[in-house]
C-alpha cells in the first residue's frame, strides 16, 4: 500500500543543522541548500541541543587551531629569516651565502644555467675604525651594503662573509658578464662615499669575479674568488706605482 505524503519532498532541517549549514556555507565548503540530512554521520534523530553544542565547540576549536597554525608559521618565517641575515647587515651571513652558493652551483651542473661569484673586500677598515671610531666603520659597512644591494637584481644574492668581506651570486651570467657586472659594482661604490657627521669617508676596496662550474664547491669556489680578488689587488698596485 502505498503512503501519500503531503509534506515537502525536501525535509525541513533543524535550528542546528540551518547553524552549521551556515558555518559550512561561511567555509566555502557546501551550499547550505545542500547540506545533508545528517551532519558528521549524526542523524537528525540524534541531532540534540548537547551534540549541536559539542559540534559547534568542536569547531570553533578546529577554527582556533588554524590561527595558531598560521601564527606558528608565520613566526617560523622570521625565525628563519633572522637566522640567515648578518647580525648588523640587511644581508645573507655567511651561512646563508654558502647554501646559497651550493645552489648556484647544483643548477650550474644539472641544467647548465651559468651564475658567477664576485668577490668584495675592503681595504683600510681599520683605519677608518682607529681614526673616526667604531660607528664610522659601522657606517661605511652598512653603505657599502646597501650600494651593492641596490646595483643588484632580485634572483641575485649578497651576502657578509666577514667582517670587511663582501660576495654577489649573479644568477644567469656567464664569465665576462660577471666581469662587467663587477666593474659596474666597483664603479657605484667609488661613485658613492659613506657620508657620517659631516665626514665624506672614500672607499677602497678590491674585488674579483670568475664563474661559477658544476665542479666547484663551496670551499673552492670561495678560494676561487679570493684569488681573483687578490689577483685584482695586485693589478691595483702595480697600476699605482
Amino acid at each position: 500500500m502505498k503512503v501519500e505524503r503531503n509534506s515537502p519532498v525536501r525535509p525541513a532541517r533543524s535550528v542546528a543543522q540551518a547553524a552549521y549549514a551556515r558555518r559550512i556555507e561561511a567555509a566555502g565548503e557546501v551550499d547550505p541548500v545542500d547540506a545533508p540530512a545528517s551532519v558528521l554521520g549524526i542523524p537528525e534523530a540524534e541531532f540534540t541541543p548537547r551534540v549541536r553544542d559539542a559540534i559547534m565547540g568542536l569547531m570553533g576549536e578546529v577554527d582556533e587551531l588554524r590561527r595558531e597554525l598560521t601564527q606558528t608559521r608565520a613566526r617560523l618565517d622570521e625565525v628563519e629569516k633572522t637566522a640567515d641575515q648578518d647580525g648588523m647587515l640587511p644581508l645573507l651571513n655567511r651561512r646563508a651565502f654558502v647554501r646559497e652558493l651550493t645552489r648556484y652551483i647544483s643548477l650550474a651542473g644539472r641544467y647548465n644555467t651559468p651564475a658567477s661569484l664576485v668577490y668584495f673586500d675592503l681595504n683600510h677598515l681599520k683605519r677608518t675604525n682607529d681614526s673616526l671610531g667604531h660607528a664610522a666603520g659601522d657606517a661605511v659597512l652598512a653603505h657599502f651594503a646597501g650600494v651593492l644591494q641596490a646595483h643588484v637584481r632580485d634572483s641575485d644574492s649578497v651576502g657578509r662573509l666577514g667582517g670587511d668581506e663582501f660576495g654577489v651570486l649573479l644568477s644567469h651570467a656567464d664569465q665576462e658578464q660577471a666581469l662587467k657586472k663587477a666593474d659596474t659594482l666597483a664603479q657605484a661604490l667609488k661613485d658613492s662615499p659613506t657620508l657620517w657627521n659631516g665626514h665624506s669617508i672614500p672607499v677602497s676596496f678590491a674585488y674579483g669575479a670568475f664563474e661559477l662550474t658544476s665542479a666547484d664547491n663551496p670551499d673552492t669556489a670561495m678560494q676561487r674568488a679570493d684569488q681573483a680578488m687578490y689577483a685584482q689587488k695586485k693589478m691595483q698596485r702595480s697600476a699605482a706605482e
